[in-house]
């Protein structure tokens, strides 16, 4: 690719700049290729938060906007590359990594990919199951700018790069070549296409664009682009196993639905408690076992810089049969439990929950509720006055799946509410997938109740949970300023009071 040297000093030059400054007042010469500069700017600045590696290789090529939104981050293409690691090990082959070889051994049964839990947002993307030997063939039949292939084609012998626009293409033949991945094969050619020719392979990626020919964003997956849903005998039958990434948005209950059996992992992935992918891993279903019979493995995991929170439960189409293990990057194995039908239908069928709702002093679930009195009024405890100590607010992947009558049982800790979606109890719990706080007030919308509890507070962090008020009006009627210590979690009780919790975070 040729690069005028003017364009190359240019780049260099601005590249901390303000791009939309620069496209209105940078000087033009012939020598300066600006609407590719300004790309390249725009791309670097992209990478130095979502791909800090890329953006410290020295002669990456960036692509256009859309091409560096979709694109994966560097803890979700980690991700991925340690799932197809795990996938392959799983097949018979001896697994890549020790910490593959770890998950295995520490639960069978649980097909984690604790491998994630032991990188950070600084760890390279080149290292992963660098030491290992490379064996088996992968495709991924939507290349786009290259990060997942790039990340997961180092644990491959062969790895087939495949993209229909040839622009990306020229970019990833240039890239993967600066990541010491040059025998990768890179093929401009359409994904259904391709695959009806191709050799069969151990692991598909792909990554079906969720853009309508318009422009405008796409959720569901009969409308994005390839059609997974009409090529799905055909991916099933050319690999051992399928991965799919799609719009975090999508119901994955839906989508397992859509699916037709060939489902056999959801994993719903959350960076920094911010969900960014649903991954669905597919295989090709035996004529022996009807769709209704196949189990269905959930994985809940929420990457952050200090460790990887995840939950994972096994479900068929009558509901959840089994709770494994949260894990935390420890290792530490937390809130392990087998359970009969935690909730019917819940997986599956649907995502309603059913966990019971009574919240005893204790912090265990009760048929009658023994958070009030006779008068409505909370149970006290002699030394604090609280009916519970702790809450537990669940991650952005565990909100995603729903499971929270699985997550109430392997943990012992009720929800306070139907629609709340948090969970308390008496005594401290470790290794819950999300948040955990102690509580230092419970109060009413009352005036004097506000008054007594929010005393002394000028700031809070404020969260809503089935509440009639959004943040930002709560905060006007509150009269408070954002951020400090404290947090305040306004909700609906079982006896559909409106009250709000003052919690200090753990």
């Amino acid at each position: 690719m040729e690069i005028s040297q003017q364009t190359r000093e240019f780049i260099r030059s601005h590249r901390t700049d303000d791009v939309r400054d620069l496209a209105l007042h940078a000087k033009r010469t012939p020598d300066l290729d600006l609407p590719w500069a300004l790309d390249q700017i725009a791309g670097w600045q992209t990478a130095r938060t979502k791909l800090p590696q890329w953006a410290d290789t020295d002669g990456i090529i960036y692509p256009p906007h859309l091409s560096m939104e979709q694109c994966s981050s560097e803890p979700t293409a980690r991700y991925k590359a340690e799932l197809a690691t795990r996938l392959m090990a799983s097949d018979g082959a001896p697994a890549q990594s020790d910490i593959a070889a770890h998950a295995q051994s520490e639960q069978s049964d649980e097909p984690h990919d604790t491998t994630v839990s032991t990188t950070t947002a600084d760890t390279a993307a080149p290292d992963v199951a660098s030491a290992a030997p490379r064996r088996g063939r992968l495709i991924d039949l939507t290349g786009g700018f290259g990060v997942d292939f790039s990340t997961m084609a180092r644990n491959f012998a062969q790895a087939v790069y495949v993209e229909r626009q040839p622009d990306l293409c020229d970019i990833a033949r240039h890239n993967l070549d600066l990541l010491g991945l040059g025998d990768a094969q890179v093929v401009n050619a359409d994904a259904a296409s391709f695959l009806a020719t191709a050799e069969d392979a151990d692991i598909i990626v792909i990554d079906p664009a969720r853009r309508d020919e318009h422009g405008g964003r796409t959720f569901a997956i009969a409308d994005c682009t390839p059609d997974i849903l009409g090529m799905l005998d055909l991916l099933t039958a050319k690999a051992g196993h399928v991965l799919v990434k799609l719009s975090p948005m999508l119901d994955w209950h839906k989508a397992v639905e859509d699916c037709r059996g060939t489902v056999r992992e959801v994993h719903i992935v959350a960076v920094a408690n911010e969900c960014k992918e649903l991954l669905l891993v597919l295989r090709g279903q035996p004529d022996a076992v009807p769709v209704e019979d196949v189990t269905v493995t959930v994985h809940c995991v929420n990457i952050t810089a200090r460790d990887t929170e995840w939950f994972t439960v096994a479900a068929d189409a009558t509901g959840v049969h089994s709770v494994g293990t949260a894990r935390h990057s420890d290792g530490a194995a937390t809130g392990t439990t087998n359970i009969e039908s935690a909730n019917d239908g819940e997986a599956l069928a649907g995502s309603a929950d059913g966990a019971a709702t009574g919240v005893t002093a204790g912090g265990t679930v009760a048929e009658d509720s023994s958070t009030t009195d006779a008068d409505g009024d909370p149970v006290s405890h002699a030394d604090d006055g609280l009916p519970f100590r702790y809450l537990y607010e669940p991650n952005a992947a565990m909100m995603k799946a729903g499971c929270f009558a699985a997550l109430s049982s392997a943990f012992g800790v009720p929800q306070l509410a139907p629609n709340s979606h948090l969970f308390v109890s008496d005594t401290p719990v470790e290794g819950f997938p999300g948040r955990a706080f102690r509580v230092d007030a419970i109060m009413t919308m009352g005036k004097k109740d506000l008054k007594r509890g929010l005393s002394g507070l000028t700031h809070a962090n404020i969260s809503t949970r089935n509440f009639p008020m959004s943040v930002n009006q709560l905060r006007s009627r509150l009269r408070l300023q954002d951020g400090g210590d404290a947090y305040l979690f306004a909700t609906t009780d079982h006896n559909a009071r409106r009250i709000i919790i003052r919690a200090t975070r753990l």
